[in-house]
């Protein structure tokens, strides 16, 4: 006797929705059947345009072709963040992808360069990235090195327009056999043990489903609507509340990194697309108001803008449980962390790749939803954490970021800030998202200082040290000296058509 398929309902479309049902479509092919409830009415927030290295995988588990769909959302590249005015006013860092030069032996590169800046022969961390060097220098490459084989190929991210991608997977996934339904949604219809049984559209039909997913945005329609299964509220860490975002026209080429820039009461995204420019404004109503961060953002624009700012407001932190029952809340219904390190999309990818991994039969195991749950919380507790290193480690002068220099830390924060001032070592525990190399470049370059290396470093002779350090720093500025131009590199691989 054949089983009726498994029907999982996705409520909203956006990046979420279509990120989950493009997976979908392409991995449960049989014995699932895959719905889609949007409304054309409905607006999106879609400001993810900035991601890390991990789109990448999503990407090529899907099977899309890079240079296809860089064309089809206005696609950059990306080689990682610079941080404008975020120490002090004038001072800037990057956190670019990859290695910060090499480790050696049993212990980690940043042991030999706090030893070599003691000994005054180390040049600033940024002198051994190879994305940071490429960066700054406008370059971008594909592939392995062009001029030395101990070079390792340049990890990569994307920027590009959330809409186009979303309505380019919306393609791949209704090619794939997901059903796309119009409507808006206007019941959410329960059984006896508060199971979510359907859901009722304006129109009367009724959409019924085994596994929900929630990806109706801040609303949180079914996770917090009908289940309300309660939010983990973080601002007392990330205290900024409301943001703007506009477009511009873009003014030369575009940069291959995203840039945030602090402000007296927050901070300004800048992210160069094929088409145009994405800028926002991330700030504190309690530092400033509506109309002041307005004017902030609109006199520090750089090309000319194409609409009007667009408000959003929000409340840092995440739902208690990203699975409740039979639904599972994704991207901004599961909750949020500010655009800082660009890890709105990844953690989307990451609830869908996770859900994937601990899929259900029914009915749904409850040791299934709490793995799901207790991979969620960790992944995103580690991520807010690292958001909070770059608002606490300021010297700024205004109110608001004094106001972050004398907060508490989250233990787990404060442990990992106290091992590096201690042992200038840096722990990655399971499964972080962020490298040892990711925290090191913040931890440095938001003025963390390190008060001793590994004893291990020492045992290198001064002179041979020395030499190493240079010959990482002449073989990167060698190699992206070879590399193409990044406005180059776009216009021979991926040129979106213009108009």
């Amino acid at each position: 006797m054949q089983q009726d398929p498994v029907t999982i309902v996705i409520a909203g479309g956006g990046t979420a929705g279509w990120m989950a049902a493009a997976a979908f479509g392409r991995f449960l092919e049989s014995g699932y059947r895959i719905r889609l409830i949007e409304s054309e009415e409905i607006g999106t927030v879609g400001v993810g345009e900035a991601t890390i290295p991990q789109i990448r995988l999503f990407n090529e588990a899907l099977g899309l072709d890079e240079n296809a769909f860089l064309r089809a959302t206005g696609g950059t590249f990306k080689l990682g963040i610079e941080f404008d005015g975020w120490t002090e006013p004038g001072h800037r860092y990057m956190h670019a992808f990859g290695d910060i030069g090499r480790d050696v032996g049993l212990i980690a590169f940043q042991h030999y360069w706090l030893r070599a800046r003691g000994l005054g022969i180390a040049k600033p961390l940024h002198a051994y990235s190879m994305n940071e060097t490429a960066a700054r220098a406008g370059r971008m490459h594909r592939g392995g090195p062009l001029t030395a084989a101990a070079i390792p190929p340049i990890p990569y991210a994307f920027h590009f327009d959330a809409g186009l991608y979303a309505a380019y997977l919306r393609r791949f996934a209704e090619n794939r056999g997901v059903e796309r339904i119009e409507g808006k949604i206007a019941e959410v219809a329960r059984v006896e043990n508060g199971d979510v049984a359907a859901l009722v559209l304006e129109s009367g039909q009724r959409i019924d489903g085994d596994l929900f997913l929630d990806c109706t945005g801040f609303r949180g329609l079914l996770i917090e609507g009908a289940l309300e299964t309660g939010y983990e509220d973080w601002s007392r860490w990330l205290p900024c509340d409301r943001a703007l975002a506009v477009p511009t026209a873009n003014v030369g080429a575009p940069l291959p990194y995203t840039r945030a820039i602090a402000r007296e009461a927050g901070w300004q995204w800048r992210i160069p697309l094929q088409h145009r420019t994405g800028n926002g404004h991330v700030y504190c109503s309690a530092f400033t108001s509506d109309q002041a961060a307005a004017d902030v953002l609109l006199a520090n624009l750089e090309g000319k803008p194409l609409a009007e700012p667009r408000p959003l407001r929000f409340v840092t932190g995440r739902r208690r449980r990203a699975w409740n029952r039979n639904v599972v809340a994704m991207g901004l219904a599961s909750g949020f962390l500010e655009p800082l390190e660009s890890t709105s999309i990844h953690l989307i990818q990451a609830a869908v790749s996770r859900l994937l991994k601990l899929l259900p039969t029914l009915p749904v195991a409850d040791a299934l939803r709490d793995e799901y749950n207790r991979e969620s919380d960790f992944e995103i507790e580690r991520i807010r954490d690292f958001l909070i290193l770059h608002y606490w480690a300021n010297a700024r002068p205004e109110p608001f970021w004094q106001a972050c220099r004398e907060m508490t830390l989250p233990d787990t924060l404060l442990a990992k800030i106290e091992l590096w001032r201690d042992a200038g070592t840096i722990v990655r525990e399971h499964e972080e998202l962020f490298t040892e190399d990711g925290w090191l470049q913040v931890l440095a370059g938001q003025g963390v200082e390190a008060r001793r290396h590994h004893p291990l470093a020492d045992q290198i002779p001064a002179a041979d040290l020395a030499e190493y350090m240079e010959t990482l720093e002449l073989l990167y500025r060698r190699e992206a000296e070879a590399l193409p131009g990044h406005a180059d590199f776009i216009a021979r691989n991926c040129a979106a058509r213009q108009g």
